[in-house]
């Protein structure tokens, strides 16, 4: 595929892009304090029942459990949002609103939401790749690692690693230690927030635990974090990881393709789009970070051409993507281990 004629094709078709995208970036208050409403409601009510549904059956404190994990991720969204200053208006109405999300996701606000914007402003970067972002080797590095670097990498991309182990370790370590010290600034500022927001978590979940009880209350918070973080990481895959993903060093990236290539649609039926804060309308999301979940949807339909080039995949095809593991600079694509060995067998036969 000759994606230097696709990629000026784009570059060409969507020159107007921003001002296309203007008018959607403007917060609508009314609209974030209905999303407030349909969000917190349901959650706090679903985690009631699913606390006095411990008296009657695990199991329907499980399925009632995987239901309110997506509410929790409409949360998280509401939090995502306001760290774009994208939710409201009003800068502090963001930063108030966004801090107390924190509280139920668990991931500290302005840290998180620091880490993140880097990610806007350099997705598909290769030379920073591991902020903010699910780390992938090139098939250049992976054929330069020693036998015991390739089991590492290969362990770490398993699936139950990639998507239950490593939200696991993301939520108890990433998120309460500063890092990426190199890459961002004012870590010292912060770090400082980072430990507000953790200690601030630690005794309101310590509070909430002493008043109900500390099993009940660890085993349905735990379990809300823990499927919350699977569908978080699932979605951040699906995001960014598809085949004809967008992955450049920075002399030669482009904001507008890594935009366009770098992230997909995932077109999902629409009660889960909505429990996921329209997030999977993704490619529209790294356009611009300032447009407002709720405005997303409305602007792609609008607007045809934002859809012309970006990869769409539906729920079926976004389980086949899980067997891509490197990115081939080469090819331009991201391949699997199996394509890797057959493209190492042509190449030393070519040598």
């Amino acid at each position: 595929m000759n994606y230097n004629k696709i990629d000026a094709e784009i570059k060409e078709s969507l020159k107007n892009w921003k001002d296309i995208i203007s008018s959607y970036q403007v917060p609508n208050n009314k609209q974030a304090l209905i999303q407030l409403l349909n969000t917190f409601l349901p959650f706090i009510g679903l985690w009631i029942l699913m606390y006095f549904s411990l008296r009657w059956s695990i199991l329907l404190t499980i399925g009632l459990g995987i239901i309110n994990a997506f509410f929790m991720v409409r949360i998280f969204i509401i939090q995502h949002d306001c760290g774009h200053q994208s939710f409201f208006k009003s800068k502090k109405l963001n930063n108030v609103v966004g801090y107390i999300c924190s509280l139920f996701s668990s991931i500290p606000y302005k840290y998180w939401a620091r880490v993140h914007n880097f990610h806007h402003g350099h997705n598909g970067q290769l030379e920073v790749r591991e902020v903010g972002d699910i780390p992938t080797l090139t098939v250049a590095e992976y054929r330069e690692r020693s036998w015991f670097g390739k089991l590492r990498y290969r362990i770490w991309r398993m699936p139950i690693i990639t998507f239950v182990i490593a939200p696991v370790f993301y939520f108890t370590i990433s998120n309460r230690i500063p890092l990426f010290k190199s890459k961002l600034k004012n870590m010292r500022s912060l770090s400082r927030s980072q430990l507000r927001n953790n200690l601030l978590i630690v005794v309101l979940y310590a509070g909430l635990a002493w008043l109900i009880g500390w099993k009940q209350f660890l085993f349905i918070q735990f379990m809300l974090i823990f499927l919350f973080g699977i569908i978080a990481f699932w979605f951040f895959y699906v995001q960014h990881q598809h085949e004809t993903s967008y992955k450049q060093w920075k002399d030669k990236w482009d904001y507008l393709l890594s935009a366009i290539r770098g992230s997909s649609y995932y077109k999902l039926p629409k009660v889960f789009q909505w429990l996921t804060g329209n997030i999977g309308i993704h490619h529209i999301h790294h356009l611009s970070s300032l447009i407002p979940n709720y405005n997303l949807e409305k602007c792609m339909r609008e607007n045809k051409i934002l859809n012309k080039y970006v990869t769409t995949i539906g729920f079926w095809e976004s389980l086949k993507m899980m067997r891509y593991k490197l990115w081939d600079e080469e090819r331009c694509k991201m391949v699997s281990f199996k394509e890797y060995q057959t493209y190492e067998i042509e190449r030393k036969r070519a040598a």
